[in-house]
């Protein structure tokens, strides 16, 4: 069955959110007098990232809301006792920060071009409508997709497939015409694949190994057009690995 519609993860696929969160959260514990209390901005910043995958785990696992996991960041980071309206008050000085450093990475929009008459477009992720709908419009990316799905709306997360079928329901197509995109291995091109979808790995940092089997890799936006033209599928011969 042939592919039609391309299912996108938005962080660290299309948008370049590490470059982003780094910056911004560099600007901002300067700002805030902050930097002093650690070793180095090096390991400040590598304690923000810990923290942040550590409550986005759990937020993906359903343990805690989309605000809540925001909340325990900022407590978790600063070991302070803070209520949630001082919370939420240090994460909106942090987004100040974060969001002037919004960028897309250089091989989105000329990707998005080269495939926009032949396929439908749809986003999944695992973040807020509200986050998400806002970054796009912000990045003139706001009119590209048919349907943009979040995993707090949805009330379940990428890896289950629940989350792929509900972006099929969205796009009114069976899961083999749809292909899926994103940078993480196993929460989205497994998770794509093991519901039925084309899962494609964006894997920009070129990961030794031979990575999952029965998906496919790619390291530049600009592989996209050829791979999903090739019409391999599972257990079919791909150049790109």
């Amino acid at each position: 069955m042939p592919i039609k519609a391309v299912v996108w993860d938005v962080d660290d696929t299309l948008f370049d959110y590490a470059t982003a969160d780094l910056t911004g959260m560099r600007a901002h514990l300067a700002a805030e007098d902050l930097l002093g209390r650690y070793d180095s901005a090096e390991r400040a910043l590598a304690l923000w990232k810990e923290t942040t995958d550590r409550h986005w785990a759990r937020f993906s696992a359903g343990e805690v809301g989309f605000e809540g996991q925001r909340r325990d960041r900022v407590r978790d980071f600063l070991g302070a006792a803070l209520d949630d309206a001082e919370a939420d008050a240090w994460f909106g000085r942090y987004l100040v920060h974060y969001e002037t450093a919004w960028a897309l990475f250089p091989d989105t929009l000329p990707a998005l071009d080269a495939l926009a008459q032949d396929y439908r477009h749809a986003v999944l992720s695992n973040s807020a409508l509200c986050v998400q709908e806002r970054k796009l419009s912000v990045l003139g990316l706001g009119d590209r997709f048919e349907a943009v799905l979040c995993a707090a709306d949805l009330g379940v997360s990428k890896p289950h497939p629940e989350a792929f079928r509900a972006a099929c329901a969205a796009l009114g197509l069976a899961a083999e015409e749809i292909a899926y995109v994103g940078d993480q291995p196993e929460i989205d091109a497994c998770g794509a694949r093991d519901a039925g979808l084309l899962g494609i790995w964006l894997d920009r940092n070129g990961t030794p190994g031979a990575g999952p089997p029965g998906v496919h890799r790619i390291t530049s936006l600009t592989e996209l057009p050829a791979l999903l033209r090739s019409d391999t599928r599972f257990g079919a011969p791909s150049t790109f690995g």
